[in-house]
C-alpha cells in the first residue's frame, strides 16, 4: 500500500508518501507545496490545490491521511488553516482516495511514543523508522510522520473491517 501523508498549512503544506508492505516502511519521496504570500486567499488555496495533484498523479498514492487543525488563540488564523486542511482532504478524495484524519497528539504518539513530542524528535523518529530518507523540510517531516501513523492504525483498521466481513 502507498501512502500520501499530508500536514497542511497555508504558507506550506508538507507532503510524504511511503510505501507499507505488512509492517515494513519504506520512504518513496517528500517535500513541501509552497503557496506564494503575494497571492490572494483563493489563489493561494488554488496553488496548493494544483501542486497537491501534481503530487499525487506523479506518484499514484492507494490512500491518503491528513493531520487534524488544533485550535490556536488566533481565531483568524485558525480559520485560514482550516481553509488549507480543506484543500488537504479534497485533492485525494477528489480522485477517489480514502482519506483519514488523525490528532497532531496521535501521530507524534505513533511515531515518537509521547503525544507532545517536539519536532526534533519527530523527525529523529521519522529518519530512524524510514532509513536513508533525506527530509528536505521540517514540513515534509511532519507529512511522513502522519503517513507512518495512518500505516499503523490503517493495518489494524483494515484487520477489524477483514474481521467484520468475515463474520458476516
Amino acid at each position: 500500500m502507498r501512502v500520501l501523508g499530508l500536514d497542511p498549512g497555508l504558507r506550506h503544506t508538507g507532503w510524504g508518501i511511503i510505501e507499507v508492505a505488512g509492517n515494513r516502511l519504506a520512504h518513496v519521496a517528500d517535500g513541501v507545496a509552497h503557496a506564494p504570500v503575494d497571492l490572494s486567499l483563493a489563489e493561494r488555496l488554488v496553488a496548493l490545490f494544483r501542486q497537491l495533484g501534481d503530487v499525487l498523479d506523479r506518484f499514484r498514492p492507494d490512500e491518503a491521511a491528513v493531520e487534524e487543525t488544533f485550535v490556536n488563540k488566533n481565531a483568524a488564523s485558525t480559520l485560514r488553516l482550516g481553509l488549507a486542511r480543506g484543500v488537504a482532504l479534497l485533492a485525494p478524495a477528489e480522485r477517489g482516495l480514502p482519506v483519514a484524519e488523525y490528532s497532531a497528539n496521535l501521530i507524534k504518539k505513533s511515531v515518537v511514543g509521547a503525544g507532545h513530542a517536539g519536532k526534533q524528535q519527530v523527525q529523529l523518529m521519522v529518519r530512524r523508522l524510514l532509513p536513508g530518507c533525506a527530509i528536505a523540510e521540517p514540513d515534509a517531516a511532519d507529512a511522513l510522520a502522519v503517513a507512518i501513523c495512518h500505516a499503523h492504525h490503517a493495518a489494524t483498521m483494515h484487520a477489524i473491517s477483514r474481521a467484520r466481513s468475515l463474520a458476516q
